[in-house]
């Protein structure tokens, strides 16, 4: 696998945090090196969010991730600020409900998915960024649903038990999405 460097952004609320939080935890369920480095604004929800995860088979000499393999945009600002740094050959996986997609780009491949609205359609709400991960999961093969399933029972704390069966629902969408 060598290193893949992953850049989840978005606004603050969206779960960008939490999906990241879901990947590192993959990886160290499937005994990889990992780093997470959260970074976001100052303000409680609104403001910007990105999370950067490197899974990686061996040592990881930096967090930072500045030229993602993969990118999850969770609206039109992040896409826009991060689309043009992805490798050639990297992946990008966006919200096409609040997304028009502009990328000129034939280096890399792109996946839209209309999360938001999957979520929303479903009684999902606040699932998009669940409903990403379970298209990047399809189309990546970074990790099998197996370690996704023991990820979420992991993180999700017992008092919001009722949620894991939702974020099952969510993943489920995006991977046939």
């Amino acid at each position: 696998m060598a290193t893949t460097e992953i850049l989840l952004a978005g606004f603050g609320g969206q779960g960008v945090l939490f999906a990241g939080k879901i990947l590192a935890y993959c990886g160290l369920m499937d005994n990889k090196e990992l780093s997470w480095l959260p970074s976001y604004g100052p303000e409680m929800r609104g403001g910007t969010a990105n999370c950067s995860v490197c899974i990686s088979d061996e040592p990881i000499g930096s967090p930072l991730v500045l030229t993602p393999d993969i990118l999850i945009a969770m609206n039109q600002p992040s896409f826009d600020k991060f689309v043009n740094d992805v490798k050639p050959g990297g992946k990008v996986f966006y919200d096409s409900t609040l997304i028009e997609n502009e990328c000129t780009r034939t280096d890399i491949e792109i996946y839209a998915v209309p999360s938001s609205q999957l979520a929303d359609d479903n009684e999902l709400k606040g699932g998009s960024n669940i409903v990403l991960l379970g298209k990047v999961f399809k189309e990546t093969e970074l990790f099998n649903v197996d370690v996704f399933k023991k990820a979420i029972e992991k993180i999700v704390p017992p008092a919001k038990a009722q949620l894991i069966t939702n974020n099952f629902k969510a993943f489920e969408l995006g991977m046939n999405a």
